[in-house]
């Protein structure tokens, strides 16, 4: 069962922002994140995905920057992240910036080209994404290009019954 979706309100500076709850968080119950590309015209798309599929997607990455789990980060990294994410912060931080791309699965189908599985690369907040899922948040969002966000969504979009 996914946790309650985040939900959007209004900055004071009139641009959106996305309330994420963290349900097994000690230090705070959400985040707020705004938009990467607030210009209509950038050409992006805010996504709600699913943590676990997203970051399943993106650990088959085969480029050498692809983060381990947040356990076994060093413990200023994990504090760096919990006060760069903290919802007293004036400054509201970005949402996770991902490209996503399609390859076929190693295995004897996809040699076929029968299974694909999606590889997801992060821009940027790739610390975010993981820092977010590990504190208890199923559903996020995410931004990425308008030409990419239907692969997106078809393999990590939130899937609601």
């Amino acid at each position: 069962m996914l946790s309650p979706e985040p939900h959007s309100e209004v900055a004071t500076d009139g641009d959106p922002v996305w309330i994420v709850p963290l349900p097994r968080h000690s230090h705070y119950d959400h985040v707020r994140l705004k938009r990467v590309f607030v210009d209509d015209g950038t050409r992006h798309q805010v996504v709600m995905v699913d943590a676990s599929k997203l970051l399943q997607c993106a650990n088959r990455d085969d480029t050498d920057y692809v983060l381990k789990s947040v356990d076994d980060w060093h413990a200023g990294k994990v504090r760096g992240i919990r006060e760069f994410l903290d919802p007293d912060n004036a400054r509201i931080p970005e949402m996770p910036y991902v490209t996503i791309t399609q390859r076929k699965r190693r295995s004897l189908m996809g040699w076929l080209g029968i299974e694909h599985e999606g590889v997801v690369a992060f821009r940027n907040g790739q610390h975010r994404a993981r820092y977010l899922a590990y504190a208890g948040a199923e559903i996020f969002p995410v931004e990425v290009a308008e030409r990419e966000a239907e692969l997106l969504i078809s393999l990590c979009g939130v899937n609601r019954p």
